[in-house]
């Protein structure tokens, strides 16, 4: 009786599909559409993820001078009309380098430091370097009452467009 049991129990397997059978012909089937999935991730999404930008280029800095540069990025001037430094810096940059992807190329260098001139007065110097010239940028914010000054010529810009953005 043990013996027939073996038999029957062999012979069934034999009838029966492996299953890795089954999942080689799963995957033969469908492995084009796989492929295309993952070259679909590949050539779209992982781009727009690596993509760098100015807020990429920053160094890491310090709690306390992190906020001073965060509040000289988001400032909106008087009016809060909706254009930030940070917006306006990029759109400075853009038109420079209108249709390239000029945080990628090895030229590019951004500098950015802050230094404490007095108890509540901070000096931001933000300079963009890249194949084409340099943009330098350096103001003094005063932390206590937000008030921001320009110290160069294309930072007053800079603070212009901000201020008077309808």
């Amino acid at each position: 009786m043990a013996r027939d049991k073996k038999r029957r129990s062999k012979e069934g397997e034999e009838n029966k599909p492996t299953k890795k059978s089954e999942s080689k012909s799963f995957l033969k089937k469908r492995a084009p559409f796989y492929l295309a999935g993952i070259a679909l991730v590949v050539a779209f999404v992982i781009p727009e993820l690596m993509q760098g930008n100015l807020e990429n280029s920053f160094p890491d800095l310090a709690p306390e001078d992190q906020q001073v540069v965060d509040t000289l990025m988001g400032y909106s001037g008087p009016n809060e009309a909706g254009l930030t430094v940070m917006d306006a810096i990029k759109n400075k940059i853009t038109e420079e380098y209108p249709d390239e992807k000029i945080y990628d190329n090895k030229k590019t260098n951004v500098e950015l430091s802050v230094s404490n001139v007095e108890s509540e007065n901070y000096q931001v110097v933000l300079n963009f370097e890249s194949y084409k010239g340099e943009m330098n940028y350096d103001w003094n914010i005063d932390t206590s009452s937000g008030k921001i000054t320009s110290n160069n010529p294309e930072s007053k810009h800079i603070i212009e467009l901000v201020d008077f953005y309808d």
